[in-house]
């Protein structure tokens, strides 16, 4: 976007009288590391406009010291920054947090007594949670507020952002417009850090991150409504939530519309009800998923694949309790973080005595390696399990298998020698990769997850465990030439991580594998090893889950490839159709004959017609139909029809289950070489 310095540019912009006599000169660093002097204060806008008139045509919002804010925000010391346009995460951000404020507009013309919560950007549009009195809003009013927000997007309203005093911002939502909400928001918050935004008629309590005018809002749709605890408490209010998109031009809107029917189509919910691979019961438990026959044979799969691949890497196997001892949770400061959300201890016939459903594997593998003593010749130990953990998530927030109360990762934990890291984390990032390669996600990006820039409560740790994790992580992604980007604030409370970031087929983002390096826990469970020099010494720890959860990966990889799995992963590979029941006999010879070329394959029995047959196993996504009639009884042969490709053609049965293996070797020779 920015075009390289030769060194330090001094930029002159027009600034108030008083700027220019004091000859206050600051430092703006762009995101290619160049670096150009302006007179203070500068805005964004300004910046990008020294930069490219094209460039302040497109600039939506800036990101300032890595805080999304708007263009006309006066900027009076040195800072980096980043201008923003529809191309960045941040200026789609900035473009649907305005939006949100429009919606709010075009609520309080059409119900003047409605009352606001709060309004932010989501990953693909926005929301606002709207507190409607004793009449909530049905979707079929969805409509006139849409055509409303467009109205109030033509007016090209200037968004105004500014400083207002505590006192003087109690009052607006006390006198002038009562709201309990915003009052309680302010009430949180300190003199000196209250802004407000105002456009057209509209003004709200806003810390900013607005594009420059409504105008630029061409399209939008309101999607749906939901139900919403103020500030996720379901001891407060339920207030309406509405969601919804914009965009900067209608075609845009148009193929984001497409997208959602083509995801609704995939919804692993549908397909996974449709094939039989999982199902939840009430009776059971909300959050709680089972696996069907079909299911389970599609997960044992990616297991095996899994554990094959963690043998040939040095992996050991172990298996840990469901449930640990409290004292367990609390040493690894998981019950300080976690204990409010996990589900309720379980007292035995001891009194004082409590245990917990595991929230995490982690802490059973540390005893484990402290179950005897280690020398430095015994790192790294790698140990690997697929363990179910269970979190007790909001009802609200469950969702299919990508969001459920137990589940099982493909865990492991490496301790190793603090010269073995990066090593090690180069490792796992090849087995990541490998298992992207695999179930063909071609696009990814490395998400580095670092601790928020300002507060450190939330972390243990010292200081320097923290800064020798974060650069390991960043100097192993860079070694591996990985496309990154750097978030802020979204480390784990014991150590920085690598979370990739897929783009399935479709195009939505999936955080699925992770790998975290973690000095915290050892100092925690007091882990050690004898090393080289006769001396104790603390192991470094690395968690990784290639997979993740194998429910949320199942999820993903079902919406990726529509149900379509891959030949060699799917659960049925093949199915025989007699054309009459007089050949059910030989079509259960073929099955067999499969099967025993460890070809899954089965007989579809039913008293059906072949047209009728070849249409539900079509729906049913198996990737190859045998059809088997006279003829083909007479030759010993079978008739193959390929999903999606329709007839190839008549073969023997040996034929076929070469075809087979032959498709099946190709791709892990592909992978061979990838690897």
């Amino acid at each position: 976007m920015f075009a390289k310095s030769r060194g330090t540019e001094k930029k002159r912009i027009k600034t108030p009288t008083f700027a220019r006599l004091l000859f206050i000169m600051i430092k703006i660093t762009l995101p290619d590391g160049s670096v150009r002097e302006y007179d203070a204060p500068v805005t964004g806008y300004a910046v990008a406009e020294s930069i490219s008139r094209g460039l302040a045509q497109k600039a939506l919002a800036c990101e300032i010291n890595g805080e999304i804010k708007d263009l006309s925000l006066p900027i009076y010391t040195d800072s980096s920054l980043n201008i923003l346009t529809w191309d960045n995460d941040g200026g789609k951000s900035a473009f649907w947090h305005s939006s949100a404020h429009v919606l709010a507009e075009a609520v309080q013309a059409l119900y003047p007594h409605a009352k606001f919560g709060i309004g932010p950007s989501i990953e693909n549009g926005f929301y606002y949670d709207i507190d409607f009195g004793d009449t909530p809003i049905k979707e079929e009013e969805l409509a006139a507020i849409e055509a409303k927000m467009l109205e109030c997007a033509r007016k090209n309203s200037q968004f105004k952002l500014y400083p207002v005093s505590k006192s003087d911002a109690l009052a607006f939502y006390t006198d002038k417009f009562p709201n309990e909400y915003k009052v309680e928001l302010i009430e949180n918050l300190n003199d000196g850090e209250i802004t407000f935004c105002t456009q057209g008629d509209f003004t709200d309590l806003c810390r900013g991150g607005h594009i420059p005018n409504t105008g630029i809002i061409k399209a939008a749709k309101l999607l749906s409504t939901a139900g919403a605890y103020w500030r996720g408490n379901e001891k407060n209010k339920q207030l309406t939530r509405i969601y919804g998109v914009t965009f900067p031009k209608q075609s845009m809107l148009d193929e984001h519309l497409a997208l959602l029917e083509e995801a609704k189509k995939r919804d692993h919910r549908k397909i996974g009800k449709e094939l039989e691979l999982f199902m939840f019961s009430q009776n059971v438990g909300s959050g709680l998923p089972m696996w069907l026959p079909k299911g389970t044979e599609l997960r044992e799969r990616l297991e095996r694949f899994m554990r094959d691949e963690q043998k040939k890497a040095g992996y050991l196997p172990v298996i840990t309790p469901h449930i640990g001892n409290k004292k367990l949770y609390v040493t690894s400061g998981h019950y300080e973080k976690y204990g409010k959300d996990s589900f309720q201890p379980i007292l035995t016939p001891e009194e004082g005595e409590e245990y917990f459903l595991k929230p995490m594997n982690c802490p059973h593998h540390c005893e484990i390696y402290k179950s005897k003593p280690r020398s430095y010749k015994d790192l790294p130990l790698r140990l690997a399990e697929f363990g179910t953990v269970y979190r007790y998530e909001q009802s609200g927030e469950l969702s299919g298998l990508t969001r459920v109360r137990g589940f099982t990762q493909d865990d492991a934990h490496i301790f190793c020698r603090p010269d073995q890291v990066k090593e090690e984390f180069i490792k796992v990032i090849d087995l990541v990769l490998y298992v992207f390669n695999a179930l063909d996600f071609t696009e990814y990006t490395a998400q580095i997850s670092l601790r928020d820039k300002e507060d450190r409560a939330k972390y243990i740790g010292s200081e320097e465990n923290w800064n020798k994790a974060e650069a390991s992580i960043i100097e192993a992604a860079a070694e591996k030439g990985l496309k990154t980007v750097v978030e802020y604030g979204e480390a784990a409370f014991y150590g920085p991580k690598l979370d990739f970031m897929v783009k399935d087929a479709i195009g939505r983002k999936w955080q699925l594998g992770t790998i975290q390096v973690d000095y915290n826990l050892p100092e925690r469970f007091e882990l050690e090893y004898i090393g080289a020099d006769n001396s104790r010494h603390r192991p470094v720890m690395i968690h990784r889950a290639p997979f993740g959860s194998l429910e949320r990966f199942v999820a993903v990889l079902t919406e990726h490839c529509a149900g379509k799995f891959p030949l060699w992963l799917t659960p049925e590979q093949a199915v025989v159709l007699p054309v009459g029941e007089k050949f059910t006999e030989y079509a259960k010879k073929v099955a067999q004959n499969l099967n025993n070329s460890e070809i899954r394959a089965s007989v579809d029995e039913r008293n059906e017609k072949i047209g009728k047959k070849i249409r539900d196993n079509e729906l049913q996504k198996i990737p190859y139909m045998l059809i088997v009639g006279e003829k083909e009884e007479n030759d010993q042969t079978v008739s193959v029809r390929k999903q999606g490709m329709g007839d190839l053609g008549t073969m023997s049965v040996q034929e076929f289950a070469d075809l087979i293996a032959g498709e099946i070797q190709e791709k892990l020779s592909r992978l061979k070489t990838i690897q």
